[in-house]
């Protein structure tokens, strides 16, 4: 409990709430500021409920926060005989009622507040049905539904965009880029028109490279249509084949069969169809109907207590009980053509019976044939997806074992073959080990045979000098192969800048006063902008001036506003009671006896007469219980002695029988026993 009290004081200590809270002031709150401290974490959640309570009525106080506790969902501790007493410490204030429901509302406030927010939209108005037989209302509430399943649909879709990863600095982030992207092409556009614009003719070039990107993407359109076509005549192709082969398939089965055969077929079917339309269905329907029938009446019936189900279960026990009593008349009467009856009757159920379940599993059996059907038609058809080839059957599928034979009688030599010249590669692998061996001892006897000699070293320096002459052989090839190169693409490069000097030299002129013109543009631009931004920095200090005095003399208005409601209601609120008293004056002072009556004092005065008599009648009735109360002890006392002596006389008289039955013998049944 004080783990709660910690968590609830932590939590009203931080935003929104901002309290100044600490165990002992917190646990030393009055129930009226309880209840407003909860109703200021009601309205944090729902701001509807953001209400002094002071003003406002305690049933209607409560049966706001009841409401409310409903839509979060909040489930009170204990039993559901405690709702009473929960309900009662909810209005009262008390301690052990609130503090678990602070705890929980601060456990989950995020989740709570979208929970509140979405019971605006989602919990349905209540309207009674001989209502909805109006037409107007019937499609105003139905126009209702469906708006509300809109703002289901939209905040489901407003969720899965939240979740979905994107977040709102990414997508600026990348519109800020493309943005830039978007300039530098707008640049690199503008500088390509100046190239071009130098370019004579350059409208007609542009014309037709125009002509020529739509005819290339006509050309594409063209090519994916036809890619289209081919797809389309090959899967018709494919269909024809299927089409092709059930109807083969068809005409060999139906080859060798005869009409008598097909006759016999067809007239089993429809006597099983028969049977089926005319006794099974019609029998499983009624048993359907008969449910339904029984359920309905269920639905149909108030709710049953204990006592109306003991009288159920006494009906039921005396029906069985007639039913027992009549089989055991029939079974008394045993008449021989009632047995011989009931042979037949019993071997023409046992038949129905079989022949029902034989007629199920016929019917199991075609449904499991036509699943099967539906799952090899699923089959054949993901296999033509995957590979796009049919499944094989009959003589298809004879021709293709048969050239899988032949491939595995190739595949056997290949992989023969393979294994030769593994072995030959083991063989020619060793080979290449003894000469390394030999290659390293002849290099050994060479290096002993230079250290004899006093030239170490020899052999190694000579291939050295070998391949290093190889190789300034390849460098200089090399070398002059790229030095023609670089000479001929610095000669191109020369007259390619000659070129766009050429090209570039009246360009360069027209730029330099527009340079100049540039730098002034851009002087004047600066100054301008800084006289524009100290004047939105002055226009910017008056606007939010202006605004806090707008907003000072809004919350002004609000508060004036509902200082006029609150004393418009205790105008009206005392206007009433005037009326009232004004009334009760007039059936006060009426002269009809009738009318008196009405009045409230007059209503009072019965009341209080009544209620006087009552307590005359209750005082004697007390000084008679206490009058008789002695004599009344007296008599209970004198019976409780007496049961007392009788219990005493019964356990003496027990105890002599007892002493008397020793040492008798007492024959019973045949036998003799003795009591010691």
């Amino acid at each position: 409990m004080s783990e709660q009290i910690k968590f609830i004081v932590e939590q009203l200590n931080k935003e929104p709430f901002k309290k100044t809270f600490n165990l002992i002031t917190f646990d030393s709150l009055e129930p009226l500021q309880l209840l407003q401290l909860l109703n200021e974490v009601l309205a944090e959640i729902d701001p509807k409920h953001n209400i002094d309570i002071r003003e406002e009525a305690p049933d209607q106080t409560a049966k706001r926060m009841f409401s409310l506790l409903g839509i979060l969902k909040y489930k009170p501790p204990g039993s559901a005989s405690d709702m009473s007493a929960f309900r009662q410490g909810l209005v009262t204030g008390s301690k052990p009622i609130i503090h678990p429901i602070l705890h929980w509302l601060l456990q989950r406030t995020n989740e709570l507040k979208k929970r509140a927010y979405l019971a605006r939209f989602l919990v349905k108005v209540e309207i009674p049905a001989d209502f909805l037989q109006d037409d107007v209302v019937a499609d105003t509430y139905h126009q209702y539904e469906e708006l509300v399943e809109g703002f289901k649909t939209l905040h489901r879709e407003c969720e899965q965009l939240k979740n979905c990863g994107f977040s709102t600095a990414e997508i600026r982030r990348d519109i800020n880029a493309m943005e830039e992207e978007k300039d530098q092409l707008i640049k690199r556009v503008e500088r390509l028109k100046k190239r071009v614009d130098t370019v004579s003719n350059h409208q007609r070039m542009l014309e037709m490279a125009r002509q020529l990107r739509v005819e290339k993407e006509r050309e594409e359109s063209l090519m994916q249509q036809k890619q289209e076509q081919k797809n389309q005549l090959f899967h018709a192709e494919q269909r024809l084949q299927r089409a092709q082969q059930q109807l083969k398939d068809l005409r060999q089965a139906s080859a060798d069969a005869k009409p008598e055969s097909l006759m016999k077929r067809l007239d089993e079917e429809i006597k099983f169809n028969t049977y089926m339309v005319s006794d099974k269905l019609p029998k499983e329907l009624d048993s359907k109907k008969k449910t339904v029938h029984y359920l309905q009446k269920v639905v149909a019936e108030p709710a049953m207590g204990h006592s109306d189900l003991s009288e159920l279960e006494s009906k039921i026990q005396e029906i069985n009980t007639q039913i027992n009593q009549l089989i055991e008349k029939r079974m008394m009467r045993n008449d021989p053509m009632d047995d011989k009856l009931f042979l037949f009757r019993q071997q023409a159920s046992i038949i129905s019976r079989k022949k029902e379940a034989k007629a199920e599993e016929l019917q199991e059996g075609r449904e499991e044939l036509s699943n099967l059907e539906k799952e090899l038609a699923q089959k054949t058809n993901q296999a033509r997806d995957f590979d796009g080839t049919e499944v094989l059957k009959g003589d298809e599928f004879k021709r293709y074992v048969s050239k899988l034979r032949s491939k595995s009688t190739v595949y056997k030599k290949k992989r023969q073959e393979l294994a030769e010249l593994r072995a030959e590669y083991g063989v020619l692998q060793r080979t290449e080990e003894i000469l390394k061996l030999r290659f390293e001892a002849i290099q050994q006897q060479l290096q002993a045979f230079e250290a004899k000699h006093g030239i170490t070293g020899f052999s190694d320096t000579q291939e050295e000098l070998e391949r290093v002459s190889a190789l300034k052989s390849e460098l200089d090839e090399v070398k002059g192969r790229t030095l023609d190169e670089m000479s001929e693409m610095i000669k191109k490069l020369n007259a390619l800048i000659s070129e766009k000097k050429t090209a570039l030299a009246p360009v360069i002129k027209e730029l330099r006063p527009l340079r100049q013109k540039c730098q002034e543009l851009t002087q004047e631009y600066e100054e301008k902008k800084s006289l524009y931004d100290s004047c939105a920095a002055g226009l910017e200090s008056n606007r939010s001036k202006l605004e806090q005095e707008v907003q000072g003399l809004r919350e002004e208005c609000g508060q004036e506003e509902t200082r006029y409601h609150y004393i418009n209601c205790l105008k009206k609120i005392a206007e009433k009671q005037i009326q009232r008293a004004s009334d009760e004056m007039k059936l006060y002072v009426s002269a009809d006896p009738q009318e008196r009556r009405k009045a409230l004092r007059e209503q009072y005065n019965r009341n209080i007469l009544e209620q006087e008599n009552l307590g005359k009648k209750l005082r004697e009735k007390q000084k008679a219980v206490r009058e008789s109360h002695g004599p009344n002890m007296k008599q209970v006392k004198m019976w409780r002695d007496f049961e007392q002596l009788m219990e005493c006389k019964k356990q003496c008289f027990q105890r002599q029988q007892h002493q008397n039955s020793i040492g008798q013998v007492i024959q019973e049944g045949g036998e003799d026993r003795l009591i010691l």
